[in-house]
């Protein structure tokens, strides 16, 4: 059994990003893994100041923000599943924060390792494949510095209003990736 951390971005509950989560999720449950959502979107988490004083007060970071609640749960999780809508060629601002904060376990003053192996890259947007260009860029980025292996990739094309996305076949895909974890 694996411990599975999925991060969301979205602003827009109950959007298409929420249902590919939810898919995912229902299958590495049926697996029989423990998983946690945070819907970062619902959060008050800034991004990374680069003031370099992680762990100095004992935590992760020193701002009191909802970073507090997420850091325990990147720090049991085995897997993160990072869930976006492509804004602007990239990941949502809010999830981006959170996951600029995870630096804290990166600097070489870190108090923690992060027992994270792998990691999985679920996205849709409203445009055509290629908008994913810079997503998908941004998340080999962080794979190759933080040693993370990828344990699969789904981008939605062309779903704009809610509920798209169920026509498209996704959320069986983000099933079944969540059954294979």
């Amino acid at each position: 059994m694996k411990n599975i951390l999925v991060l969301t971005g979205s602003p827009r509950k109950g959007g298409n990003s929420d249902l590919l989560a939810d898919a995912f999720i229902k299958g590495a449950e049926e697996a029989g893994h423990k998983v946690s959502k945070f819907a970062s979107a619902e959060k008050k988490i800034a991004g990374c100041r680069a003031c370099d004083k992680c762990w100095t007060t004992g935590t992760a970071c020193i701002f009191p923000d909802d970073f507090r609640e997420l850091a325990p749960l990147v720090e049991e999780a085995d897997t993160l599943v990072i869930v976006s809508p492509v804004y602007w060629f990239t990941m949502s601002a809010q999830i981006k924060a959170a996951i600029d904060r995870l630096y804290a376990y990166y600097t070489p003053n870190r108090k923690k390792d992060l027992k994270l192996t792998e990691t999985v890259l679920l996205s849709c947007a409203a445009d055509e494949p290629s908008v994913f260009k810079g997503l998908e860029e941004t998340y080999k980025s962080l794979l190759a510095y933080t040693g993370w292996k990828d344990a699969g990739i789904i981008t939605v094309p062309e779903v704009s209003d809610k509920g798209d996305i169920l026509k498209t076949g996704a959320l069986t895909k983000a099933e079944e990736l969540g059954k294979s974890i």
